[in-house]
């Protein structure tokens, strides 16, 4: 006998031994357990269609001689047959795109468990009872439920106290500081202070209503130290002839029109948690892992600080 036959015989009988000792010397083995005859079934479909395929082409490497025509093109004097390409193979390769295009937008994969997607599943669940148990909470359980979630989610940069660890972050005791008003004046915002894209224009936009012209830098500063002091001090009257408009003459804002630069309110920090800001310290990220019921506690929280 071919020593090429008898070595395959010889490891297809210890291959099926092996697949056999491992699924019979499992627990329940065989015993009619339809997983485990499939498992053994594919098993030994697998090694002797290897092992068949194996003897095939190495026979036909032992045997065969090249034949055919040349194609011009040569490596390192290694030459290519211009054969076509076997129909067989063809046909094999085209089903398996087939087949594989099937199988991970139908078959499987899209539709398929996700760690991810139960994860997603649970905290929308676990979002919604908490909602439900929380929603009567309101006065000083708010505030505190605010403060655990400040020092869970942004006390790595506005620090424990809120107070901005040296201008990394805002410092949140107090409105707003003159630097940022200035940016402000000067850049415009659209930043969804409001809930919604509501941009302020930048200072080619700000008219300074007591002069009837454009703002000026001299101006920009004295407003800017005007609300960064708590609306009080040199600047009321550009605040007045300029600012006022929007944010009312207290400052505190109009609705649907612009936001309070006097105060926090829940609503101001619920919507800048919701869209992110960006500022003249840099970019605060949007929080989506925070549920609705966290974001107005920490709106609660921050609104309490600067009072």
């Amino acid at each position: 006998m071919n020593k090429l036959y008898l070595w395959g015989i010889i490891f297809t009988a210890l291959m099926l031994l092996f697949t056999y000792m491992s699924v019979a010397g499992s627990e329940g083995g065989l015993n009619d357990d339809i997983v485990n005859i499939l498992a053994i079934a594919g098993a030994v479909a697998l090694v002797l269609i290897s092992v068949f395929v194996v003897i095939k082409y190495v026979r036909q490497m032992q045997t065969d001689t090249a034949d055919g025509q040349l194609a011009d093109e040569s490596w390192d004097g290694i030459g290519e047959y211009l054969n076509e390409v076997p129909k067989g193979w063809a046909i094999m390769f085209l089903l398996t795109m087939v087949w594989g295009m099937w199988y991970f937008t139908v078959g499987y994969p899209v539709n398929a468990y996700s760690q991810i997607g139960e994860y997603n599943e649970d905290t929308a669940a676990h979002n919604e009872k908490f909602n439900a148990q929380y929603a009567s909470i309101t006065g000083e359980r708010l505030v505190e439920m605010g403060e655990s979630v400040f020092l869970a989610e942004c006390k790595i940069c506005h620090g424990i106290a809120a107070d901005g660890i040296d201008g990394k972050a805002a410092n949140l005791n107090v409105r707003i500081e003159a630097n940022v008003v200035k940016h402000v004046v000067e850049n415009g915002s659209n930043n969804s202070l409001l809930g919604s894209e509501m941009p302020m224009p930048d200072r080619n936009g700000l008219f300074n209503n007591n002069t009837g012209a454009l703002i000026t830098d001299a101006e920009i500063d004295a407003v800017s130290a005007y609300v960064a002091n708590g609306m009080s001090g040199a600047g009321a009257d550009v605040f007045a002839g300029t600012c006022a408009a929007c944010h009312g003459e207290d400052g505190k804002g109009m609705e649907y029109v612009a936001p309070s630069v006097a105060t926090f309110t829940p609503e101001l920090v619920t919507n800048i948690l919701n869209h992110g800001k960006k500022g003249v310290i840099g970019e605060m990220p949007k929080f989506d892992r925070l549920n609705a019921k966290q974001k107005e506690a920490v709106g609660a929280y921050i609104t309490s600080l600067s009072k």
